[in-house]
């Protein structure tokens, strides 16, 4: 049985449970996917909302946003440059480019503001309200680069009444997890406060080979806080001040491991040692970042209007990060040019050394102004004006072949500003019909100078300036049937501004793409029971001018390119089965079938004969990728979870909270090879202990990737099987203690 066939057959049995209709015990869930409050069974959008346990469970143990890979229907969340450079995937749509610069079509979201370059993407999850994944495109609200989706994290607020909480993980290889937070009314009706820190580290525990050093590499050490004050001088007028800082260290870049799987073949072989790596260069994979942003954010209740306004500033102003990107240790000149060998049995005869890296600093401000009515009519609308810049310096460095030494390669300066106006009206037609409409209208624009560093010295090359606007638009109807549950369907569009890249190919041409748009259609069911809570969706997208990054090949290039066409489909299901009042069932689960559409449409394979192309060659040997899928998107996903309480006689409580994950076969390069297409990988999860409800504390321990799988994220194809994998399994104790 296939793992489709199982969860359909899952939500059947569910359906027709006998407990499906005993006493009431689902709670209400609001989520703020249209920018106001609303019940997640009146929003006619595909979207989860993760809050407590789902949220708790998933970062113990040093865990980074990456954990929210699988986590919920058709989301996949991978990495090549480690924690500080997530990539995120919805329904099959993503951008696989590992390049600083790079622009994602699922936004990421902290606290209402959006974070467009990846190390904003990075900063550290912890004391969270909530985690909102809306599916399908968001241009109408959230604007630009949401084709696919965003995810939304929603710190806790400040309260007026004085609490907090204690939370601490202590685990294998060092791994020490520890948050905290305090907050309450500092004045009287006027002023509330809160204060939230994060620890997360690991000592190393990845020895070099080639070195013979032991534990170098693997650890990290993370410090974050983030400090809020709302303001309430009326009932009618609050500002929020929050502002959060990180300091993100250690030797935690991606491990690339060379030579881990053999030809035709897409399982690691005896060569993979995940507590060994034989690296001559990366200078011990060190990565880190420092970033803090302020954020001020003003609600005026009008009465018949409310005013809100969102101003933002985030800076990273120091980020590095340096890896042995080949995996091994020799030199050479790839093609079949001398080598040594790197170490492995059967090593490779087209090694070629690459130690690279980068350091970046950016920033970024937005400006968000927007009017919403509170109206008690059939139509409320809100409408708003939107502002983004950006700024990127980047220098990348290398060491290639021969080269005498680690030195800068290129640098890059790339300035993005846009502007919007945006509107969304919702429309009671009837009682239980509902009209929802909106359109945005974005002016986006990027320039950048680019200079290559040669030993004669730097060279800079033409200024680049790309230019686009674009019109999107949501339209929506929902209607509620006699039993309070709803139908929608909705069509929708997006818009992915065009992408100047910051690492440089010998032609710059290549470092470009031309924006991307995208039209959407889904229809949807959402229904709660009185133990019951379902959701399901159908959706088909159209991507005109498709993003693409053709990643690795003979020279290890990322090159954009824009295919005529992607298309995508799917359904989602998502269930949380109360089967009693102390044991909750919950799962999700997601299809993408996605192909990249254009005649012809080519690009270059590994000439050394080790990765075994599936698609068909054209007369000069490149793989025709026409129909093929998109990168790291997995043909579907599964994810579930049990929560069980078991009361004890004096009102406290054990508990046990387990969640697992999995992902369908997903193609890791444009084009599709035996090696590189990784068939199905799951994780594991667990949480158990003793709570005690009158003293406000637990105790107990947690596990993460409870089975030590090791699952390859990707690989790179240019000299030899090179992979990298997930992290390893991290089991150990907790406490926490709330106030």
């Amino acid at each position: 049985m296939s793992y489709r066939q199982l969860i359909l057959g899952l939500v059947a049995a569910l359906m027709v449970s006998s407990n499906l209709f005993a006493d009431s015990v689902m709670e209400e869930v609001v989520v703020t996917a249209q920018k106001k409050e609303e019940n997640i069974q009146e929003v006619p959008i595909s979207i989860t909302k993760m809050t407590g346990d789902r949220v708790t469970a998933r970062f113990a143990g040093g865990e980074d946003i990456l954990a929210l890979a699988q986590a919920a229907p058709g989301l996949h969340v991978e990495s090549s440059n480690g924690r500080l450079a997530p990539r995120f995937y919805m329904r099959g749509l993503g951008n696989a480019d590992f390049t600083q610069a790079a622009s994602q079509p699922v936004s990421i979201v902290f606290d209402e503001v959006p974070m467009e370059k990846v190390g904003f993407k990075s900063f550290p999850v912890f004391d969270v309200d909530s985690i909102e994944i809306g599916r399908g495109p968001q241009g109408t609200l959230f604007g630009r680069n949401t084709t696919a989706g965003m995810v939304h994290i929603s710190s806790r607020r400040p309260t007026e009444e004085s609490e907090g909480y204690v939370r601490a993980n202590l685990g294998e290889m060092g791994t020490r997890n520890i948050e905290a937070a305090i907050g309450g009314t500092v004045i009287e009706d006027q002023l509330m406060a809160r204060v939230s820190i994060l620890h997360q580290n690991r000592d190393n525990f990845v020895d070099n080979g080639f070195t013979q050093e032991d534990d170098v590499m693997g650890g990290f050490d993370i410090f974050a806080v983030r400090f809020q004050a709302l303001f309430t001088p009326s009932d009618d007028f609050s500002l929020l001040l929050l502002h959060q800082r990180q300091d993100q260290d250690g030797n935690s870049a991606s491990l690339f491991r060379a030579n881990t799987m053999n030809s035709g073949s897409n399982d690691l072989n005896g060569n993979y040692d995940r507590d060994t790596v034989f690296f001559d260069g990366g200078n011990g994979n060190p990565a880190h970042i420092k970033s803090h942003g302020t954020t001020l954010k003003m609600d005026w209740d009008l009465g018949a209007y409310t005013v809100t306004s969102i101003t933002s500033y985030q800076d990273i102003y120091d980020r590095e990060a340096r890896g042995d990107i080949d995996g091994g240790f020799g030199f050479g000149f790839g093609g079949g040019g001398p080598v040594a060998s790197n170490g492995f049995p059967g090593a490779s005869p087209f090694f070629v050394p690459l130690d690279t890296g980068s350091t970046i600093d950016a920033n970024q401000f937005t400006q968000e102004l927007r009017l919403s009515t509170n109206f008690d009519g059939a139509f409320n609308y809100q409408v708003g004006v939107f502002f983004f810049d950006d700024e990127f310096e980047g220098v990348s460095s290398s060491q290639n072949g021969g080269a005498p030494s680690y030195t800068p390669s290129s640098s890059s300066y790339i300035e993005n500003t846009a502007w919007a106006v945006f509107g969304q009206g919702t429309y009671q037609m009837q009682d239980d019909l509902k009209l929802t409409f909106g359109l945005r209208y974005t002016d986006d624009e990027k320039d950048a100078q680019h200079v290559r560093f040669f030993d004669t010295g730097p060279e800079p090359l033409a200024p680049i300036s790309l230019q686009d606007d674009n019109v999107s638009w949501d339209l929506s109807l929902s209607k509620t049937t006699d039993n309070g549950n709803q139908v929608f369907v909705r069509a929708a569009s997006g818009f992915r501004a065009q992408t100047i890249q910051d690492r440089l190919e010998d032609d710059p041409t290549v470092t470009t793409a031309d924006s991307e748009t995208i039209n959407s259609f889904e229809i949807g069911y959402k229904a709660l029971w009185e133990r019951v809570r379902l959701s399901a969706a159908a959706f088909y997208y159209v991507v005109d001018d498709m993003q693409l990054v053709a990643v690795g090949g003979t020279d290890n290039s990322t090159r954009l390119l824009n295919a005529d066409r992607g298309t995508g489909s799917g359904v989602e299901v998502e269930i949380e089965y109360a089967v009693t009042d102390n044991l909750i069932f919950s799962a999700g689960f997601g299809s993408a079938d996605t192909q990249i559409k254009q005649e012809g449409l080519s690009i270059a394979v590994p000439p050394h004969g080790l990765v075994t192309p599936i698609d068909p060659l054209n007369a000069q040997g490149n793989a025709i990728i026409d129909g093929n899928s998109f990168q790291h998107a997995p043909e579907w996903t599964l994810n579930f979870e049990i929560d069980y309480t078991a009361p004890l006689g004096n009102g406290d409580e054990l508990y046990v909270y387990t969640d697992w994950k999995f992902k369908g076969e997903t193609q890791d390069f444009l084009y599709e090879s035996i090696e590189f297409t990784f068939d199905t990988q799951f994780e594991g999860g667990l949480r158990a202990g003793y709570r005690s409800t009158a003293n406000n504390y637990e105790v107990g321990i947690f596990a993460r990737n409870i089975t030590d799988e090791d699952n390859i994220i990707g690989g790179l194809d240019f000299a030899n099987l090179t992979t990298y994998v997930n992290q390893p399994r991290v089991v150990g104790v907790e406490a926490a203690f709330r106030f």
